[in-house]
């Protein structure tokens, strides 16, 4: 069978590929614990749950419109105004399947065969493959963890060529925890502001920032930002609804109305059940969201913790999202029983069959170095899980 030459740009994805490897062997009756998830594992709060329920129990089971129920959208823009000081109308709202088909949209509307496109790395797995197979070309731009993983202007400015067409900034990020601050925020906008590029911020996880983090939206800077700007967002990380698959995005109206074409011939509207609980979210879920992050913290803490005594490791400190991502490349090159270790793919496939313990590894997210650590677990698991860890790093020589 012949396939399209643009199906081949792309590659599974890792965290996805992990995750459902890590399921089966636990379905399996194997003693698996796994730091790979990349969602909450915290239930959907009962009052957005019953948001879904009474809308199936009221018949809201119809199409609605391409780009979500109006009354939803309301709630989005209050939430806009509430949260990030931000003013749109309803025709700049989009609604999708989750955040991911918010990005891949604007991908297929904006950017095609020659564009360039600044991805800042470490990066979320999908970024470059979202891009490619829109015909365009991810400019990778390596970051430092002495400097929080977060791009510089100077990086910004020396990756432009005349085919830059927009920067992906993910504020806090997957899978580094980094966040900016607003200054670091501004010098950006105007570095995209001076070369006419594009900002795409993908900010899933503005609710889970730590330590009193100030969290601010780029597009929060000024007027010419916010135009300059799409916002991208949805419910899945804040209100532990990744299965509901809601996502939002917020543009220019002549934005929003390709993407509307789009959407209306491939998803068509998003789910009518998941909307109506979505609203829920929005509107009335913030204590449940403080509550998760709370919890997250202690987490974070203590894995931290943990990690910065395991000899050679180092770990920069998450500001936000559930994630932590220590370097290991010191354990690369030793072996045991002739098995080496020579980078992170190895590493974790190293960690699982020894250790039955599973990490990502950070070459899917750009940073071969790197594994990255979900601590969207328990805290038991957590420490059964470091403890793991450590017996079977001491492995290799």
């Amino acid at each position: 069978m012949k396939f399209s030459k643009k199906i081949h740009r792309i590659q599974p994805s890792m965290t996805l590929a992990v995750d459902a490897k890590a399921k089966k062997l636990i379905s399996n009756g194997e003693d698996i614990i796994s730091f790979g998830a990349g969602e909450p594992d915290f239930d959907t709060p009962d009052k957005i749950k019953q948001a879904g329920i009474a809308a199936i129990e009221k018949n809201v089971t119809h199409y609605t419109q391409v780009g979500g129920m109006v009354s939803l959208k309301q709630a989005i823009l209050n939430k806009f105004e509430r949260d990030n000081n931000l003013i749109y109308d309803k025709n700049q709202i989009m609604v999708s399947c989750g955040a991911k088909h918010s990005l891949f949209n604007i991908a297929q509307v904006l950017w095609e065969e020659g564009d360039e496109i600044i991805v800042p790395a470490p990066y979320w797995v999908s970024y470059p493959d979202i891009i490619r197979y829109a015909g365009a070309k991810p400019i990778i731009i390596d970051t430092l963890s002495s400097n929080g993983f977060k791009i510089t202007p100077s990086q910004i400015n020396s990756a432009i060529t005349p085919n830059t067409r927009a920067i992906i900034i993910n504020s806090p990020s997957n899978p580094t925890g980094s966040a900016y601050s607003k200054r670091e925020l501004e010098l950006i906008a105007e570095c995209a502001l001076s070369n006419k590029l594009l900002i795409v911020a993908d900010e899933i996880y503005e609710k889970i920032v730590f330590d009193g983090f100030e969290q601010h939206s780029i597009c929060s800077i000024g007027k010419e930002v916010q135009n300059n700007s799409i916002l991208v967002n949805g419910v899945s990380k804040s209100y532990a609804m990744t299965g509901w698959r809601i996502g939002y995005l917020a543009a220019n109206e002549k934005i929003v109305k390709q993407i509307e074409k789009l959407q209306g011939q491939s998803t068509s509207n998003p789910t009518s059940i998941s909307q109506m609980a979505s609203i829920t979210a929005l509107n009335d879920s913030e204590a449940d969201v403080r509550q998760m992050v709370d919890e997250f913290q202690k987490r974070r803490d203590f894995l931290f913790n943990c990690l910065i005594k395991i000899p050679f490791v180092t770990c920069y400190k998450p500001v936000g999202s559930f994630y932590m991502f220590p370097d290991f490349s010191a354990f690369y090159g030793k072996s045991f029983k002739g098995i080496k270790v020579n980078n992170s793919t190895q590493l974790a496939s190293f960690l699982l069959e020894e250790g039955k313990v599973v990490l990502v590894p950070g070459i899917a997210f750009g940073a071969d170095r790197n594994l990255r650590i979900s601590f969207a677990a328990s805290m038991d698991t957590i420490k059964n899980g470091v403890d793991r860890i450590i017996k079977t790093l001491e492995l290799l020589k």
